[in-house]
């Protein structure tokens, strides 16, 4: 059993991303930010659809079409394959906690 919640003993000098379930049909990963960001000039450009949920905190999504969407807690959203995006902003003071399900 594990929690999604349980932060402690991790270091978020950086975003961590952990692998909670894996098949080649699905994955489905926790990522956990504390104000991070993607660099200026990445973009994700995955081959397999994204459905993220915040689960605490706050992140913005910025795509390449120029749209930027703000997720609060609860908030979720579906990104298609090769729909370039990248992590604009992280809540700074408390971390934010994604569930991600990627598919294909």
């Amino acid at each position: 059993m594990a929690n999604l919640f349980d932060i402690t003993g991790l270091n978020l000098a950086s975003e961590m991303t952990e692998r909670l379930v894996s098949t080649n049909e699905i994955r489905i990963e926790r990522i956990v930010s504390k104000g991070q960001s993607s660099p200026k000039d990445f973009w994700y450009d995955q081959s397999e659809h994204e459905w993220v949920v915040v689960l605490s905190g706050y992140g913005v999504i910025e795509f390449a079409d120029g749209r930027n969407i703000t997720l609060h807690k609860g908030d979720y959203l579906n990104i298609s394959a090769h729909e370039k995006h990248r992590l604009a902003k992280t809540a700074p003071d408390i971390e934010t906690v994604w569930l991600a399900i990627f598919y294909h």
